[in-house]
């Protein structure tokens, strides 16, 4: 045995067969690698990005989306409001029938409404009127709303009881027609119009003439409670109405009544003739004309 093996079999030194736990030789031109630490490792990790919510990825578009929605909304109120009609009929009024004058006596032309109170409100306001179309009730009481001008008014212009129930209160004359009934025709609007020139001029009294769909016939002529039904527009039977009812009804004094011929007075009966004989008068006395009966 040589000297070599000897000495690797001597007690105390490491078996051959023994894992070496000598570095191995580098070999030339490899780097050696040299094992990194558990801290290292950790700060080698790739950083998890940090991803922003829903809300706040889409802040922006959902607050115009939500401010659309909004001013949408509003509108949508507005118009609704806007649309709904300032007033409401309880009762399409029917005057009951009225038995024929008896003969010799006037006939009193129109029927009487019942009454719905003179009260006032703002512009704007709804009112509900028990009896359609209304011949009294409650109006507007602000300049341009009511009472309102005095004049013909066409099928497609905005006008409403609130304010020319202003105008019976003050004692104005009030032609009403319906949209489907020939006042609405331009051949209606001319026979209107003719009718307004010619009637007797006031600032707000003189007759105003519109269009309004919700009443028993094509055409109502109205004093403050009473009114006069009509199938067809007829001048002359209106302009008898006024002259008869005209400032009469009304409360409010502020329009000029018509002028009315004043009743004949009726025939006194003649004194009957004095047995006694009558006393002289003194020549210097003036002669006294006997006083009417």
């Amino acid at each position: 045995m040589s000297k070599a093996s000897r000495r690797r079999q001597q007690p105390g030194s490491p078996s051959s067969n023994a894992p070496s736990t000598e570095r191995p030789a580098e070999t030339a031109g490899t780097p050696v690698s040299t094992p990194t630490s558990t801290r290292a490792g950790r700060r080698e990790r790739q950083r998890t990005a940090y991803k922003p919510s829903f809300m706040e990825r889409y802040r922006t578009a959902i607050v115009i989306v939500a401010s659309l929605v909004g001013v949408a909304l509003l509108s949508v109120f507005v118009f609704t409001s806007a649309a709904q009609p300032s007033y409401a009929c309880s009762t399409i009024w029917t005057p009951d029938p009225t038995a024929p004058p008896t003969a010799g006596a006037t006939q009193a032309l129109g029927y009487v409404q019942p009454d719905m109170g003179p009260g006032h409100i703002g512009p704007g306001d709804k009112v509900t009127y028990t009896y359609c179309a209304p011949a009294s009730g409650k109006h507007a009481n602000v300049d341009g709303s009511g009472p309102i001008a005095a004049r013909v008014y066409g099928p497609d212009d905005s006008v409403i009881p609130q304010g020319w129930v202003h105008n019976l209160e003050h004692g104005g004359l009030v032609i009403l027609y319906q949209g489907t009934s020939a006042g609405a025709t331009p051949e209606g609007q001319a026979a209107f119009k003719a009718f307004w020139e010619a009637f007797p001029p006031a600032q707000d009294c003189g007759p105003v003439i519109a269009r309004f769909d919700q009443m028993s016939s094509p055409f109502q002529a109205l004093v403050w409670g009473r009114v006069l039904p009509l199938d067809t527009f007829d001048g002359a039977q209106v302009t008898a109405f006024w002259n008869q009812w005209g400032g009469v009804t009304n409360a409010e004094k502020v329009c000029p009544a018509p002028d009315r011929p004043s009743p004949s007075p009726s025939p006194s009966p003649s004194p009957s003739p004095s047995t006694e004989p009558a006393s002289p008068v003194p020549s210097d006395s003036p002669s006294v004309a006997p006083s009417p009966s």
